[in-house]
């Protein structure tokens, strides 16, 4: 059994790892180079009426940032499409994630508008590789892609993210590092596949995440893939995939805030 996963999580990591390559410290200001800043009014005199003020680009993202911290999720989209709702960016003590929670956001990222296209792509790429020949072709046979994919899809976002940390007590969100170099946060992030947060706060094994996307495949292989397909081998196959894929996602959501600080800065 074929299934394509990987393609677009391996262009969003070669971004990532432009990215990261360059730092992840925001540049230093020059006070010579600002003449605005040396022209500033004296301490306690307001500045001139006919003087605008400039707008600061990160108030928008702090914004952001403090509302993920008190909702325990976040708002943020990958390259600005796709969700990221459980990846907080340098966020301390925060609680932990209700039952409710959990399900809640889970389902609202596996049902985002973004995962309609997405799903057709991958069917699509499927049907033109004629891979799971069990589906057939035709409009039949892409209609059975595309709700093998997004059903592929759901379980696993489930499965890791909300049944299992419910079962297991452990936290499904990533915790962005955003400090060390490239290969210390590129260590983290890996890492994380391995090791995660409880609900208390402490590190222990990620079960969710390793037992979740094995029971995910296991579930999607015997019950509405092709029957021909329906062997271990296929399911260890799809379970390897999908955890190289978590994995990959993992440095893309470490290094995302780097990118995007790229992608907002303003032309000189």
């Amino acid at each position: 059994m074929k299934r394509t996963h990987a393609v677009f999580p391996c262009l969003l990591l070669a971004a990532a790892l432009c990215a990261g390559q360059s730092g992840s410290q925001p540049p230093t200001q020059n006070p010579q180079a600002n003449p605005a800043a040396q022209s500033a009014p004296a301490s306690g005199q307001p500045a001139p009426a006919d003087q605008p003020q400039s707008p600061n680009p990160n108030a928008k993202d702090q914004n952001e940032k403090d509302q993920s911290e008190q909702s325990g999720t976040s708002k943020d989209r990958l390259f600005f499409a796709l969700p990221n709702f459980l990846t907080l960016e340098n966020a301390g003590q925060v609680p932990p994630l209700t039952t409710g929670q959990k399900f809640k956001v889970v389902a609202r990222g596996s049902f985002d508008y973004v995962q309609f296209p997405w799903y057709g792509f991958l069917a699509g790429v499927s049907q033109a590789e004629d891979s799971e020949e069990g589906f057939g072709q035709g409009a039949a046979g892409y209609g059975k892609r595309y709700g093998a994919y997004w059903a592929d899809g759901t379980i696993e976002n489930f499965m890791t993210g909300a049944v299992l940390p419910t079962v297991f007590k452990q936290d499904p969100r990533y915790f962005q590092s955003g400090h060390g170099g490239f290969w210390k946060r590129t260590d983290y992030s890996v890492s994380r596949i391995f090791v995660t947060r409880t609900d208390s706060g402490h590190n222990q094994f990620n079960v969710s995440e390793i037992l979740g996307s094995a029971m995910a495949a296991g579930i999607s292989t015997y019950s509405y893939h092709p029957s021909a397909d329906r062997k271990l081998g296929n399911a260890a196959s799809v379970w390897g995939s999908q955890v190289g894929y978590d994995t990959i996602t993992l440095v893309v959501k470490e290094f995302w805030p780097d990118i995007r600080r790229k992608l907002k800065k303003p032309p000189h």
